[in-house]
């Protein structure tokens, strides 16, 4: 059996639109369900649904405010979203709460509108002096 030939990009968004449809209705019988938010945050971004991205971020941070992790996608949000300062307060709160991934960190793409802010090159540098 010959393996299949890779998807098209429409067919992989329409992939990524039945996901975030079937993550909203879910998210509707479970609002607080974590892992699911977190996966529709990710599904948005991918479909660049970033405003819709942006709320589910900062409803995780709400549900879960010391998870390093939720605070890194929220910062990934706003800066898709052309919130720079907010962006930046929202790495620093990632930092505090235990984020460490200084590579992750400087190659992200959602950052990238960070790369050349002062206090993002002073996280790279923290990250990278552990």
């Amino acid at each position: 059996m010959s393996p299949l030939p890779p998807a098209s990009p429409q067919f992989d968004r329409l992939g990524l639109e039945f996901l975030a449809d079937f993550l909203g209705r879910a998210r509707h019988h479970r609002p607080d369900n974590l892992e699911a938010l977190a996966e529709l945050g990710a599904v948005y971004t991918r479909l660049g649904r970033y405003s819709e991205g942006l709320d589910i971020d900062r409803r995780l941070v709400a549900l879960d405010p010391t998870n390093p992790t939720v605070h890194y996608n929220l910062a990934c949000s706003l800066a898709l979203c052309g919130e720079s300062a907010e962006a930046l307060d929202a790495l620093e709160l990632a930092l505090q709460h235990g984020y460490d991934d200084a590579a992750h960190l400087s190659s992200d793409e959602d950052l990238k509108s960070l790369r050349d802010e002062p206090r993002f090159l002073a996280f790279v540098e923290r990250l990278t002096r552990k």
